[in-house]
């Protein structure tokens, strides 16, 4: 387990998935991750990768060879190697072999920092192309977020996400676990969104950012804290709960990729909202967390 800490904040991220697992308020010791209790949702911050969401019948062709691969990708469960770090950053890296071959049958190098800066998590997914072929791939974080948070006796349906830019954003529903692409609708966020567990009745709630700046702000009157995820460049952000478990926590997910379209045919290189790499090339993306 790696440590991060400073005057505000003490973070912890398991190298197995870099995967952020706890953040705590150094005065308070308020507990802000979700604690991964498996009798709802056995996670805490998974990354995404070389996939998001769902493929049908989880399986996708390249090349004409079909490839085997489930909900989210892989990278959530390997261990990645500790590459940098100082006491406030890290920077975690994972590199195909010959087990992710199997499931996915490109060359990549998969960076993911994580700096802290007052009471600001930074983090920074960085994947590189070493080889002479385009790559295929989408990934994306899945952060949850205790609700409620610190010594507040409120519930869930206390709670509300607002969004920054407050204006209605195209949204896309899920039919299953996949994209209804043919059927685009909207989400109004001219004012917060106030949770209640019926809302995630039919998946996660997905704004279509396109690549615009946002942020997404978690918090009640119950008292002042909260969490704030910014987004600069996300194709799209998810908030999902599990349902129906009444689960006491929430995730903002940023997203580079979305589950396979409904009517999906299983070409990879044809994927809806799969990035393309070009050879000898680097895909930077990002996003922060502030915790308040």
């Amino acid at each position: 387990m790696i440590k991060l800490s400073n005057e505000e904040l003490t973070v912890a991220i398991n190298e197995h998935g870099a995967e952020l697992t706890s953040v705590k308020d150094v005065q308070t010791h308020v507990e802000y991750m979700w604690q991964a209790d498996k009798k709802f949702w056995g996670r805490h911050a998974p990354v995404l990768f070389p996939i998001v969401g769902r493929l049908h019948d989880d399986q996708y062709r390249y090349q004409d060879k079909t490839y085997s691969m489930t909900q989210h990708g892989f990278a959530r469960d390997q261990d990645f190697l500790v590459t940098a770090q100082t006491a406030t950053s890290v920077t975690f890296t994972l590199k195909d072999n010959d087990a992710s071959r199997i499931k996915y049958p490109f060359a990549f190098q998969l960076d993911i920092m994580f700096s802290l800066l007052g009471r600001q998590l930074s983090v920074e997914y960085r994947v590189a192309n070493p080889s002479d072929e385009p790559i295929y791939f989408s990934i994306g974080g899945h952060p949850g977020f205790n609700v409620p948070l610190g010594d507040s006796q409120g519930t869930f349906n206390d709670y509300t996400v607002a969004a920054t830019p407050a204006q209605t954003y195209s949204s896309l529903k899920l039919d299953g676990p996949f994209s209804d692409v043919d059927h685009p609708t909207t989400l109004n966020f001219e004012r917060p969104m106030k949770l209640n567990h019926d809302l995630f009745e039919h998946d996660a709630k997905i704004l279509q950012l396109d690549q615009q700046p946002a942020t997404l702000t978690l918090t009640s009157g119950l008292n002042e804290h909260g969490i704030a995820v910014t987004l600069q460049n996300a194709d799209y952000v998810g908030v999902w709960s599990p349902y129906p478990a009444k689960a006491p926590f929430v995730c903002i997910e940023p997203w580079w990729g979305i589950a396979d379209a409904v009517n999906a045919d299983g070409d990879l290189t044809k994927k809806f909202g799969i990035h393309e790499l070009y050879p000898q090339a680097m895909f930077n993306a990002d996003y922060s967390i502030e915790y308040f």
